[in-house]
């Protein structure tokens, strides 16, 4: 089975790399001073995370302080899912991004004596 959905990615994490931007509370003051008040817990989500929406002064402020155009930020892209019989009942994990894997719950028993 196949699916094919449109997507953004975001390169906001890389855009910072490439201006020598490495930590998120960096960008709290940056920010700050273009009008744009985030906390630093919100700024790290949204460099680490793609955003589903984002402010336009948000992203225009992210453009002045990186030297960098929308398009540099945000690219849409085209993903097909392609869903993998495995004989588990569950669904191939390659592929996925290490944001969307979740532990599974352990059980500690102990030993019989």
């Amino acid at each position: 089975m196949t699916g094919r959905r449109l997507v953004m990615r975001w390169h906001l994490r890389q855009m910072m790399a490439a201006r020598g931007i490495f930590q998120t509370s960096e960008l709290v003051p940056l920010l700050a001073d273009r009008g744009v008040n985030l906390t630093r817990q919100y700024v790290h989500r949204l460099v680490t995370t793609a955003p589903q929406r984002i402010n336009t002064d948000l992203l225009a402020a992210l453009c002045d302080i990186l030297d960098c155009q929308p398009n540099d930020l945000l690219e849409p892209a085209v993903e097909h899912d392609e869903l993998t019989a495995t004989g588990t009942g569950g669904a191939d994990c390659e592929g996925l991004e290490i944001g969307a894997l979740r532990p599974i719950r352990a059980t500690v028993r102990q030993p019989h004596h």
